[in-house]
C-alpha cells in the first residue's frame, strides 16, 4: 500500500494555517474579559465572540464606513452603550443631523439642541491663552471660509481679536478666568482698525473682514455671539451627551461649532493630562462631519495622533470613506467596513489596508449590520488583522426595511428611513402609513409601490428620483420604473374609458 504524491501534497499543504485558515486572528486575540472589553458580535468564520478592547490595539480611535443604512450608526450606539456599562466611559456624539437624540433620551443621555437656545462663545478659553484661541479660531476660519487667500484681511483679524482680549483685561500669554469678550466686540474692534486705515485699499480689506464676521451677530444667526450656555467641563462628564447641530441655518456653521468644539476639548485633553488610571474616560463621535474630517488642519487629526495617551477615543463615522483624512484613516486603531456601493469608495478603503481579494469579494456581500474590522494591534503579529464580522448584537431590535425592483434591492434602517421621510416633506401621519405598508409584507416591498404612495402624496418625479437616490437606488434603474408605472395608469384608464362606452352602448341598446 503506497500514498499518491498528489495526497502527500495535499496533506503537507492542509498543516499550513494559510490554506485552512481564511482572514481571521487566534481566538486570544478576539476574547477578552467581558469587564474589560466591549461585546459586538461573532466572527463570521468561526463564530468567535468578538470583543473590542483597547489595551490590545495601537490606539482606542475607531473609523466606520458604510452607505446609509447599513447600520453605523447603530454599531456606534451600540460600541457607546457598553463601554459605559465595561469603563465608565462617558461620550459626547457631535451630531450633523440630530439622528442620535431619540436614543440619547431613551438611555438617560443628556441633549443640548444647538441652535434652538444654547450658544457657544467663539471667544471662550476653555483654559487657554488667549493667543492660542487666537490661533485656533484664524485657523477655523480658514478651514471653512476664504480668509486664506487673503494674508492681509487675516492679519486684520488675528489683530483684531487679540486687541479685543487686551482691551478686555487679558494678557495674551496668561491664563484667566475674566468672563471673555464676544464676538461683536471683535466687530468694534475691526471698525476702529478700519478708521486707521490711509489707503482705501487696506480699508476694504478691513471691510471684507467685518462682512465675513458680522452674519454671525445678526440676530437669529448669533450661535457664536452670547455668552456661552454650554458647558464643556461639565459635559465631558454627564455621562453620555448629544449635540444636536442640525437646527444650525448651514454647514458652515455646523462645521464651526464642530470645530470649535473639538478645539476646546482638545485642550482639555492636554490640560487634564495622562492619568494612572487605567480605562478611557471619554469617547468624541463625529458623525457624517465631513467638512471636519476631510481637513489636514482639523482637530480630529490632532485628536487621533495624541488621544491615546490622555485617554480620549475618537470615533469617526461616514457614507463616504474619501471624507475622511487619509491621517485619521491610516492612523485609527479600528476600522469597521460596512456595505459599499461606489466602486471609488472600495477602492479607496483597499488602497488603506491593502487587503485581498477574498475580502473585496466579502464586502460586496455583506448584509445590514454586517462588517468586515481592520484591527491595528499594539504587538507585531503574523497573522491578519481583518476580521469578518456577523450582524452586531445589539441591544435593540435591528428592524430594517427592503425596497425590491426587477434588478435592484436595497435595504436600510427603519429608523434612519422615517427621518428621511420628514426631511422629505411627510407628515406623521403620512410616515406612519408607509412604515405600516412595509410592515405588512414583512418590512420588504416593490419600489412601485413606494413610488405610488408618494405621488399619492403628492410629489412629482424629479422629487421621488432624488429622495431614492438618498436611499441608494441608482437614477438609471429608477426612470424604467416610472415609465412602466406610467403604462399601467394609462392601462387603467383604458380599462375603465372600455366600461363606459360599454356601459353607454347597453343604455342606449335598452
Amino acid at each position: 500500500m503506497y500514498l499518491k504524491p498528489n495526497k502527500i501534497i495535499s496533506s503537507k499543504l492542509a498543516m499550513r494555517r494559510i490554506w485552512v485558515h481564511p482572514p481571521e486572528p487566534p481566538k486570544s486575540f478576539l476574547l477578552s474579559d467581558p469587564a474589560k472589553g466591549v461585546y459586538l458580535t461573532k466572527t463570521k468564520l468561526f463564530n468567535v465572540p468578538f470583543f473590542w478592547d483597547f489595551r490590545k490595539l495601537i490606539n482606542p480611535h475607531i473609523a466606520v464606513v458604510g452607505v446609509t443604512g447599513a447600520g453605523k450608526s447603530y454599531l456606534v450606539k451600540t460600541f457607546l452603550t457598553r463601554a459605559n456599562l465595561t469603563w465608565n466611559t462617558n461620550a459626547m456624539i457631535i451630531d450633523w443631523v440630530g439622528e442620535y437624540n431619540d436614543w440619547v433620551k431613551q438611555t438617560g443621555g443628556h441633549t443640548l439642541h444647538f441652535g434652538r437656545g444654547e450658544y457657544l462663545n467663539l471667544l471662550d478659553l476653555a483654559g487657554m491663552k488667549p493667543i492660542q484661541r487666537v490661533k485656533q479660531i484664524i485657523s477655523a476660519l480658514e478651514i471653512l471660509t476664504d480668509i486664506g487667500k487673503y494674508p492681509v484681511q487675516k492679519r486684520f483679524t488675528e489683530d483684531a481679536l487679540m486687541n479685543t482680549y487686551k482691551n478686555h483685561g487679558f494678557e495674551l500669554t496668561k491664563k484667566s478666568n475674566n468672563k471673555p469678550p464676544v464676538l461683536s466686540d471683535v466687530i468694534k474692534e475691526l471698525e476702529k482698525i478700519k478708521n486707521k486705515q490711509k489707503t482705501e485699499k487696506k480699508k476694504d480689506d478691513v471691510q471684507e473682514c467685518i462682512h465675513r464676521l458680522k452674519p454671525m451677530t445678526i440676530k437669529g444667526n448669533d450661535y457664536f455671539a452670547h455668552h456661552s450656555t454650554i458647558n464643556l467641563d461639565k459635559i465631558i462628564k454627564m455621562g453620555l451627551v448629544n449635540i444636536d447641530l442640525h437646527e444650525l441655518p448651514s454647514e458652515e456653521m455646523r462645521s464651526l461649532a464642530g470645530l470649535t468644539i473639538l478645539q476646546m476639548l482638545k485642550e482639555k485633553m492636554r490640560f487634564e493630562g495622562w492619568s494612572p488610571e487605567k480605562g478611557l474616560k471619554l469617547f468624541i463621535v463625529a458623525d457624517e462631519a465631513w467638512k471636519i474630517a476631510k481637513d489636514d488642519r482639523s482637530d480630529l487629526i490632532t485628536i487621533v495622533r495624541e488621544g491615546r495617551k490622555y485617554q480620549f477615543g475618537l470615533i469617526v463615522a461616514s457614507q463616504n470613506p474619501t471624507d475622511i483624512h487619509k491621517d485619521i484613516f491610516s492612523n485609527v486603531g479600528t476600522l469597521f467596513i460596512m456595505r459599499l456601493m461606489f466602486k471609488e469608495f472600495k477602492e479607496h478603503v483597499r488602497s488603506s489596508l491593502h487587503y485581498s481579494d477574498y475580502i473585496a469579494e466579502q464586502i460586496d456581500k455583506l448584509g445590514v449590520g454586517e462588517s468586515i474590522v481592520y484591527l491595528g494591534y499594539a504587538q507585531k503579529t503574523d497573522f491578519s488583522n481583518v476580521v469578518i464580522l456577523n450582524k452586531i448584537d445589539g441591544e435593540e431590535p435591528l428592524i430594517n426595511y427592503t425596497l425590491k425592483g426587477d434588478k435592484m434591492e436595497v435595504t436600510f434602517m427603519k429608523e434612519k428611513f422615517k427621518r428621511q421621510l420628514k426631511e422629505f416633506g411627510l407628515n406623521t401621519q403620512q410616515i406612519k402609513n408607509v412604515c405600516a405598508m412595509f410592515e405588512e409584507h414583512d418590512n420588504v416591498i416593490h419600489v412601485l409601490q413606494l413610488i405610488e404612495q408618494l405621488e399619492k402624496y403628492g410629489f412629482g418625479p424629479s422629487l421621488i428620483i432624488t429622495f431614492m437616490r438618498e436611499l441608494g437606488l441608482k437614477e438609471g434603474e429608477l426612470i424604467p420604473l416610472f415609465s412602466r408605472l406610467q403604462r399601467k395608469k394609462m392601462g387603467i384608464e383604458s380599462d375603465k374609458l372600455v366600461r363606459l362606452v360599454v356601459e353607454d352602448e347597453e343604455t342606449k341598446e335598452k
